[in-house]
């Protein structure tokens, strides 16, 4: 039966059954014999493999190529599945240490034999062009796999010795790893005062959108004091972090320290910097200016910090009970494909979704591809806002685009991050615009206006500048380890260019920055926000304007490309192209169009 919880004290009838996934998909549980029958077989699988193909690539033919890479994708789905199942069980209880144990051993052991497998990848970096060339030549099967030799070589250039590359591998788990699992855990058990509550960051951190100014007042400060208490924890982690990002960058020669995550996103370093010079360009037409506007409605020169996501007076605050939820985004992906609405459908009817707010829980909302032989599985922390549907079209985006890009097989299906955004942020216009329709007055219109530029400056705005911040850490991190103080001087000096004169920050927002979980497990992810909610904005006045016949089988197909296609291909049937700078700024101006008219209704 479906597990209901009741958020933040509120009555359960509010939001109605919130259901819990069910991982069953992927293993019964944590003990289940078919787990550990899984491992074993894939640590002899591995080292057979290995002892069939390593040292022996060049001399394969096409067709046996491509049966080498089919047999490593098989033994990578199933490592996959097996990780997917332990991280996401961590995911639901970060608290529990037996299951925090289980994802610990999990992770070592298919670390362990993944290191049989690693030679594959680093053998192929080492063949020449024209050897792999004549194999696809010949060979239809593994013309099929092009993408993913493409992207694979893409990091010839930084490839270490196969000695190094197994070393920097095996000890994953005791480094990098360790440090991430010691944030998580150490932000799951952080509990935040408020009145006579014990609350988790989750819930504090929901109360900064409560009505009542005193209420997000009390939380931000609770929210900030205990994380200032805690400090000295995150900077280690974050100094720790960054110099091993340095080592290791510095080893592998990448010139910049976004310049590893620009490869794996397949984007040009020169593309991420127009954008990042188009956001930091609008700030006065764009954040500055709306907070001025939204300073006035509140009847101050300046916005306490805390005030940044307050609701506006004639904002729509209603509880939307889960169902409503439901029903409100599904509505929103029927109208725009059906087809959409019903691979969507899927996560509803089948459990792949868990909703509730419980302690221990991972804070926040995603969507986990898993693997392509079972399903995506998405977590939410719903608590009934309007905001917390948006966040339902937003992760059931990413899942519908999982699901579609599946059919090109573990090794081809992930997006790279750059894209992976589109279908997320395109629900959620899909979804806004059809609530602004319904919207019953100018007021209300307004409100929802207001409430969708917040959005779209916390989605580019603030992603941009949490990118500017970590550039200046970690910059600051090669000449030495950067006191916790310094680090919050950094983060103060970055919110203060990016958000504009009318916020105005106190003493405990200084410790903000170490809750942001993208900083610690995936450095410089963050403008792949940026990058999806502009490109959308583009892509959306497009779906509008009705120039692009057959929009919306176009549209899937692009979805359904998985990462089989770079950004230039897949945009170019829009006639759209994220390498021209006018690019930016036709995304950006949607924005600033939605404060012009915000401005014109007074």
């Amino acid at each position: 039966m479906t597990k209901t919880f009741a958020p933040d004290g509120a009555a359960a009838a509010q939001l109605g059954d919130l259901p819990t996934w069910d991982l069953s998909d992927l293993y019964p549980a944590m003990d289940a014999p078919v787990l550990e029958a899984d491992l074993r077989k894939a640590e002899g699988d591995a080292k057979v493999f290995a002892a069939d193909y390593q040292g022996k690539l060049g001399d394969l033919s096409g067709d046996d190529f491509a049966t080498a890479i089919k047999r490593y994708e098989a033994l990578q789905e199933k490592l996959a599945r097996i990780a997917s199942f332990a991280s996401l069980l961590y995911a639901g209880n970060m608290s529990d240490p037996k299951i925090g144990q289980f994802q610990q051993n999990m992770q070592e052991r298919v670390t362990n034999i993944t290191s049989d497998l690693l030679f594959f990848t680093l053998e192929i970096n080492r063949l020449e062009d024209a050897v792999l060339d004549a194999r696809k030549a010949e060979s239809a099967a593994l013309r099929a796999y092009a993408p993913w030799l493409r992207d694979a070589r893409a990091f010839r250039p930084h490839q270490l010795s196969d000695d190094l590359e197994k070393l920097l591998h095996e000890k994953y788990p005791s480094g990098k790893g360790a440090w991430s699992r010691l944030f998580d855990e150490t932000m799951a058990r952080l509990r935040f005062p408020f009145d006579n509550e014990q609350l988790t960051s989750a819930q504090i951190l929901h109360r900064l959108t409560d009505r009542d100014g005193k209420v997000r007042e009390r939380a931000a400060r609770s929210f900030g004091t205990v994380m200032g208490e805690n400090i000295g924890v995150f900077a280690l982690i974050t100094n720790t972090l960054a110099k091993d990002k340095e080592i290791d960058d510095k080893w592998r020669r990448y010139p910049r320290p976004p310049s590893q995550r620009n490869l794996y996103n397949a984007v040009e370093d020169e593309v991420v910097d127009a954008l990042v010079s188009a956001v930091k360009s609008a700030h006065p037409r764009l954040s500055h200016r709306y907070y001025k506007l939204k300073a006035k409605w509140f009847g101050v020169d300046q916005l306490d910090y805390w005030d940044r996501n307050a609701p506006l007076p004639d904002a729509d605050d209603r509880i939307v009970p889960w169902q409503d939820a439901t029903r409100i985004v599904m509505d929103a992906y029927q109208a725009f494909s059906p087809e959409l609405a019903q691979v969507g459908r899927r996560f509803f009817d089948n459990r792949w979704i868990d909703v509730p707010t419980r302690p221990g829980k991972s804070p926040g909302a995603f969507a986990h591809p898993t693997v392509p032989s079972a399903h995506p599985y998405l977590l939410l922390n719903y608590q009934g806002k309007v905001r917390d549907v948006m966040t339902l079209a937003h992760e059931l985006g990413h899942g519908v685009h999982q699901v579609l890009a599946g059919p090109r097989g573990y090794l081809q299906a992930d997006t790279p991050l750059t894209l992976a955004e589109t279908a997320s942020v395109f629900g959620e216009m899909l979804t806004f615009r059809s609530l602004l329709k319904g919207a019953p007055d100018e007021k209300a219109r307004r409100a929802m206006l207001a409430g969708k530029v917040e959005d779209m400056l916390n989605t580019v705005v603030r992603q941009i500048a949490f990118y500017d911040f970590e550039l200046r850490l970690h910059t600051e991190r090669r000449k030495g380890e950067v006191t916790a103080e310094r680090i919050g001087e950094i983060w103060l000096e970055v919110q203060g260019e990016s958000l504009g004169p009318a916020l105005r920050f106190h003493p405990e927002y200084a410790h903000y920055w170490a809750y942001i979980p993208h900083f610690i497990h995936s450095p410089f992810y963050v403008y792949a926000y940026a990058f999806g909610d502009c490109l959308v904005n583009s892509l959306y006045a497009v779906f509008q304007s009705g120039t692009v016949p057959d929009f919306q089988s176009k549209y899937l197909a692009m979805l359904g490309a998985g990462g089989t296609l770079r950004h230039k291909e897949l945009l170019a049937p829009f006639g759209l192209d994220a390498s021209d700078p006018a690019f930016w700024s036709r995304g950006l101006d949607i924005i600033s169009g939605f404060i012009d008219e915000i401005e014109a209704a007074g």
